[in-house]
C-alpha cells in the first residue's frame, strides 16, 4: 500500500513539474517583454514595473552565467 501511495505521489509530482515553464522558456519570455518595452513604450508595462525589472535582472544573470559556460544548452562545446 505504501509503495502504491509513493508511486502515485511521484506521478503527481512528475505531472506538476511539466506545468512550470523551464528556465530557458522564462528567459525567452523576458527577452521578448524587454524588447517590446523598448520598441513601443505606450503598449508595454511601465518602464520601472517590478515585472520588467525582474526580467532585466534575469537576463543579466543569464548573460553572466552563459559567459562562464563551456557548453551550450544542448551540451555541445562552444567554439
Amino acid at each position: 500500500m505504501r509503495l502504491f501511495s509513493a508511486l502515485m505521489a511521484a506521478a503527481l509530482l512528475a505531472s506538476a513539474a511539466h506545468a512550470i515553464p523551464g528556465e530557458r522558456v522564462r528567459l525567452n519570455a523576458c527577452k521578448l517583454m524587454v524588447e517590446r518595452a523598448e520598441a513601443s513604450p505606450a503598449a508595454s508595462p511601465a518602464p520601472d514595473s517590478a515585472e520588467l525589472q525582474k526580467c532585466r535582472q534575469m537576463i543579466k544573470e543569464w548573460t553572466l552565467r552563459d559567459s562562464r559556460m563551456s557548453v551550450d544548452e544542448n551540451g555541445k562545446p562552444i567554439k
